[in-house]
C-alpha cells in the first residue's frame, strides 16, 4: 500500500467508519479495489498521478464500467485530499456512507 493508502486504511478498518466493515485490495474480476465495503457494494479509489494521465485515464474508464456492471459504485479520492485533508476525506466518505445505508 501506498503511504495515503495508509493513511486512509488506518481511518476505515475496524469498523472505524458508521461501523462497516470495509476490506483492503478487494478484487473484483481481474481488477484490484483499493478499499471496498462489501454491505454498501461501495469502493473507494485512491487516485495518485498515473490515474491523470491519458492512459490511465482510458484505463479507469474501462475499470469503473466493469465494477458498474458488478453493482459497486466508485468513489475516487486525489492523494493530494488525503495528504493535505484526510478529516475532510473522513467526514466526505461517512456523509456518502448515510446516503447509501437505508437504515440511516
Amino acid at each position: 500500500m501506498t503511504k495515503t493508502e495508509i493513511m486512509l486504511w488506518n481511518r476505515l478498518k475496524g469498523k472505524q467508519l458508521k461501523g462497516f466493515k470495509i476490506r483492503r485490495q478487494y478484487g473484483v474480476g481481474s481488477y484490484i479495489i483499493d478499499f471496498y465495503c462489501p454491505k454498501l457494494k461501495l469502493g473507494i479509489e485512491i487516485d495518485g498521478e498515473s490515474h491523470y494521465k491519458k492512459d490511465g485515464i482510458e484505463h479507469d474508464r474501462i475499470r469503473d464500467q466493469f465494477l458498474k456492471e458488478q453493482g459497486i459504485d466508485l468513489l475516487r479520492i486525489p492523494t493530494t485530499e488525503i495528504k493535505h485533508n484526510l478529516e475532510g476525506v473522513i467526514e466526505y466518505l461517512a456523509g456518502e456512507f448515510n446516503k447509501r445505508n437505508p437504515q440511516w
